[in-house]
């Protein structure tokens, strides 16, 4: 990682990634009224803001996640935008979605990346710092 790059955790849990001046926090909960885990379906909730704290506007075009379940099995999903929307985000805006992730192991991680377009059109990538899909009962680890 770059000088311009870096991932934590904040002091209110959430995760937290910083790449070209564009922040972005995660935090995911479990969905226990929408998991079965006698069936092997378990279901989290991930919510994500996105901070322009650079000087362009920029425009979300694209999303490509790293989904790995408790078995170590690997799911690659990409697509244009986040929820149907290809936000735009002006120098101080913020843009925060919800959406969700089924596994069927109790545990996994996501980890990811945006493709942004800044206003001459110039395309980068951010990072999409990798957080943990753990039961709220387990305890929180990221190797």
């Amino acid at each position: 990682m770059s000088q311009n790059e870096s991932q934590a955790t904040t002091s209110d849990g959430r995760y937290m990634a910083l790449t070209h001046n564009i922040r972005v926090f995660v935090e995911p909960a479990y969905l226990e009224d929408r998991s079965d885990p006698e069936a092997g379906q378990h279901v989290w909730a991930y919510t994500i803001e996105i901070r322009n704290e650079g000087r362009q506007t920029v425009q979300l075009k694209e999303r490509c996640w790293e989904i790995t379940d408790g078995n170590g099995k690997i799911e690659m999903v990409q697509g244009a935008g986040v929820v149907g929307e290809q936000p735009v985000l002006k120098p101080g805006d913020a843009f925060e979605y919800t959406s969700g992730c089924p596994l069927g192991t109790d545990s996994g991680f996501m980890v990811g990346r945006y493709t942004m377009q800044s206003a001459d059109n110039t395309t980068f990538e951010i990072d999409i710092p990798a957080f943990a899909l753990d039961l709220p009962t387990a305890r929180r680890v990221m190797n």
